[in-house]
């Protein structure tokens, strides 16, 4: 089975993010950047289904050239073959273009891919919107936010995560499957793996390539601003009794959080 990943280069959780507002952008110098935590759930489980089920993984990012350094990784990981496609943009939050580009790439360069596999959403933008709608542009199948994923032939059932309980849904390849994190425990890289994803060669694909141009390849979100959040206030000790104390947090739910 051919099995095709779409991953994206974030940047770390751990790393302490600056805002350039005038750019309107975080401020990528000094920034580390990883494999979006999400899509290494995606990858991990394209790799234990070519181990069970034999056939290929090919990791796809829609990036600029830095996008490479985030497709050897996965390589390392064991991926049999990285795409890029290259976006001069620096900041993609237009889920819409996205899912246009990545299926664009779907029907030209991998038709037969018998399972799309992403991430539920990517750290950074967070919208969860590209898998449905790149499912959507190519007629297929969807199980989003999946924590159990099974293959038998062209059949396929998934578990996946609702509010408050867990649905089964039964469907046939190909499809576009996100995964949820419970779905699997993602391996590190081996030396052999990263050794041989250096000399491992990455073929840059343009949108031109895939016949996008124009209004196609134009993003449609603009960003007014970006902030940072609010700092988080101290808290409150409330005083006296724990009767007294009671109906001061009451008081101060109702009146100041609102909350009541």
């Amino acid at each position: 089975m051919n099995i095709l990943v779409f991953i994206k280069r974030v940047p770390d959780t751990e790393s302490r993010i600056r805002i350039d507002r005038e750019a309107k952008s975080i401020v990528e110098e000094g920034l580390n950047f990883v494999l979006s935590p999400y899509d290494e759930y995606a990858l991990e489980e394209a790799l234990r289904l070519r181990e069970a089920k034999g056939g290929k993984v090919t990791a796809v990012s829609f990036g600029p050239d830095e996008a490479l350094s985030t497709l050897r990784k996965a390589l390392a990981m064991g991926a049999d073959e990285a795409v890029l496609i290259k976006d001069d943009l620096r900041e993609a939050y237009d889920p819409l273009r996205i899912a246009r580009v990545l299926a664009a790439f779907v029907r030209a360069r991998q038709p037969d891919a018998g399972l799309i596999l992403f991430g539920r959403m990517s750290v950074g933008s967070d919208n969860a919107a590209v898998p449905p709608m790149v499912a959507e542009m190519l007629g297929l199948p969807q199980a989003t936010v999946v924590t159990k994923l099974e293959i038998s032939g062209q059949e396929a059932a998934a578990c996946r995560e609702i509010e408050g309980a867990l649905e089964k849904v039964a469907f046939r390849l190909p499809a576009v499957v996100s995964a949820q994190k419970g779905l699997n425990e993602p391996r590190y890289e081996t030396l052999k793996g990263i050794m041989a994803a250096k000399k491992k060669t990455v073929p840059v694909v343009t949108l031109a390539e895939l016949g996008l141009s124009g209004e196609e390849a134009v993003p449609r979100v603009e960003i007014l601003s970006l902030e940072l959040p609010a700092a988080k206030q101290a808290g409150k000790i409330l005083p006296g009794t724990a009767e007294e104390a009671a109906r001061e947090l009451v008081r101060l739910l109702r009146n100041e959080a609102k909350a009541l």
